[in-house]
């Protein structure tokens, strides 16, 4: 039976020197997640202006589906100047008060939200009270066993550890990166070594996992009685853009599939590398990746 997700926040524009590059972690979340044989929704809001217009464009040739994402008449769609490194990793500046800040749920979103057997939803998109309360309203749709995955995705200021830990304690599922881990280490004072101190995340907020991505490091994935630690698959990094959020998604694809934390690990990891690999976040995957053909 296909699995119905959906990734609620931000749609943005990455802007990297002369480029845009359509992103936003619900819109990378629901396309990898459609790739990877689910029925994907991303839910968020663009402005009534060229770059919002461009984005539904992009989003429909990509086979996503935007029934709802609302248009905002009153702000501009949101984009965000990324700055890419030598070694590929990406940094950002987001300007403030843009589209995704106003999310608006229609009548037909909140019965999306009764379907889902999976959301996933981010740190970033809450920097704002209104698309805060959205989220939270859209989470309190969900039907009960739908999956709530939070994405940590720390940006400039845009967090508060009082946000964080509300949004722990709605969360089924963490999925976080080296240096959130060390800042979620320092709110909570945990201790020990690194995989010890995941495992007391998983106790302390009661997840049924947390997925720790570490760069070339591979990543680590623990539930309340297993763990699974991958090396990781080398290979060239163009950029990173995506490539946290298309791990997101085969992780929770794998979840809802029932696949072992072994085997979750190792296709996200598969994904993961390809997508770092090629410049942007909306990455068409190789057949070997999908999955008729994952092993």
């Amino acid at each position: 039976m296909t699995c119905i997700v959906g990734g609620i926040g931000e749609v943005l524009w990455d802007v990297i020197g002369d480029t845009e590059k359509l992103g936003g972690a619900p819109v990378n979340f629901a396309f990898h997640a459609a790739q990877l044989g689910a029925e994907a929704y991303p839910i968020s809001s663009v402005g009534n202006d060229a770059r919002g217009a461009a984005a539904i464009a992009e989003l429909q040739r990509n086979g996503v589906n935007t029934d709802h994402i609302s248009v905002c008449a009153d702000a501009v769609t949101g984009y965000v100047n990324a700055h890419v490194d030598d070694d590929g990793v990406a940094s950002y500046v987001f300007p403030d008060d843009v589209a995704w800040d106003r999310i608006s749920l229609s009548e037909d979103t909140l019965v999306l939200a009764g379907r889902l057997d999976a959301v996933c939803f981010g740190s970033l998109a809450q920097r704002s009270e209104r698309s805060r309360r959205a989220i939270g309203e859209f989470l309190d749709h969900l039907k009960p066993g739908a999956l709530k995955i939070f994405d940590l995705n720390i940006r400039q200021e845009f967090y508060t550890s009082a946000l964080i830990r509300e949004s722990l304690a709605r969360a089924d599922v963490l999925k976080l990166n080296d240096d959130e881990m060390a800042l979620l280490a320092g709110f909570e004072q945990l201790a020990g070594t690194v995989a010890r101190q995941v495992r007391q995340l998983v106790e302390r907020y009661d997840l049924k996992l947390a997925a720790l991505t570490r760069g070339e490091s591979g990543s680590l994935l623990v539930g309340p009685d297993e763990i699974s630690d991958h090396p990781g698959y080398p290979g060239t990094v163009v950029d990173t853009i995506g490539a946290g959020d298309s791990f997101t998604a085969a992780t929770a694809i794998g979840l809802l599939s029932g696949r072992s934390l072994e085997a979750i690990n190792d296709h996200a990891n598969r994904v993961a590398s390809y997508v770092c690999g090629v410049k942007g976040a909306m990455v068409r995957l190789p057949n070997r990746l999908l999955p008729a053909n994952a092993s």
